[in-house]
């Protein structure tokens, strides 16, 4: 697993240890960190190996042994992808193409982790699969994230068609939950921190921006159902919830679920990130293909992820 010590895959090790697996994590420990993993590495069956996926000349004989591969690596945040440019394009894209090259030397079937991102502008909601890309300009940097996820999954999908490699695209939307850190921008848990602060929260333009969150063990549990059905190769998948919600709607809510004194403020995008900067006003995924292949999709609730993000900082009181 890449990325593995990161919020998504930290989760993803647990249940897979929980299941009998062995897991080895290749994690550079840039945004993930030690803290996450911390206790799986008592499990005889863990093993966290601090590198770059960019690294192909270690990664290499690790594909070899194993079964599989869940490609998780990447910038995360709209933060760090402003902040660090060329960090978060080249390690999308060349992490991701070290690992397809591997995975098809190896003929080893591959998770890659996508995004919603990769829809961009587009404003044809709900979102499906094979809905366009709309991009904003090259001088955006915001955009830079979109684009390269976006390579990555023409390079999986020309992978399985030429090579026949056995790869799935997952395209995950908002994922939350506990251990998710609000440094790079993520929503949720830097509006949960606010409020447990009693500070303002902080939101963004007018508020009114809508997006669809999804519990990180309802993410997984599909990830890994999609790894498990022949079917589901060659293939893209939006796994997200169907709950609409405004950004103004989660902070309101966050205030009441914590009982805080805390008020909004708004901010503007510019003062937030760079001037110019551009956002998707609508975020929401059609899961209805997913749902016809396994029968199930991830279908969150605000509430349940809200309080157990707020019970994860309360049992946590250094991180917020």
């Amino acid at each position: 697993m890449t990325g593995g010590a990161g919020f998504i895959g930290s989760h993803l090790s647990e249940e897979l240890l929980r299941d009998g697996c062995h897991v080895t994590v290749v994690d550079s420990l840039s945004t993930g960190t030690y803290a996450n993993i911390a206790a799986l590495t008592q499990n005889p069956n863990y093993r966290l190996i601090v590198n770059s996926v960019t690294d192909r000349s270690l990664l290499e004989p690790l594909v070899a042994e194993c079964d599989a591969v869940y490609h998780l690596a990447a910038g995360v945040g709209v933060r760090l992808i402003i902040e660090q440019p060329v960090e978060t394009i080249e390690t999308n894209i060349l992490g991701t193409e070290a690992v397809l090259k591997l995975t098809a030397k190896y003929h080893k079937k591959v998770l890659i982790a996508s995004t919603s991102e990769v829809y961009g502008k587009n404003t044809n909601v709900p979102f499906r699969e094979d809905d366009d890309s709309v991009f904003g300009a090259t001088t955006k940097s915001r955009w830079s994230y979109a684009c390269s996820k976006a390579i990555d999954e023409f390079l999986a999908l020309a992978y399985n068609r030429e090579k026949g490699l056995p790869v799935v695209i997952a395209r995950l939307f908002n994922t939350v939950g506990p251990r998710q850190t609000g440094r790079y921008g993520m929503v949720v848990p830097n509006l949960v921190r606010q409020a447990l602060r009693g500070q303002p929260l902080t939101v963004y333009g007018d508020g009114q921006q809508s997006r669809c969150f999804t519990h990180v063990r309802d993410s997984i549990r599909c990830q890994r159902a999609l790894m498990s059905e022949p079917r589901a190769i060659g293939q893209i998948f939006n796994l997200g919830s169907q709950q609409e919600v405004t950004i103004e709607q989660v902070a309101r809510r966050t205030i009441e679920l914590t009982e805080s004194v805390s008020e909004i403020q708004y901010i503007p995008y510019e003062e937030a990130y760079e001037a110019g900067f551009e956002d998707m006003r609508r975020r929401v995924p059609d899961t209805s293909k997913v749902r016809a292949l396994l029968g199930f999709a991830p279908d969150s609730r605000l509430d349940d992820i809200l309080r157990d993000v707020i019970a994860y900082f309360r049992e946590h009181p250094e991180l917020h």
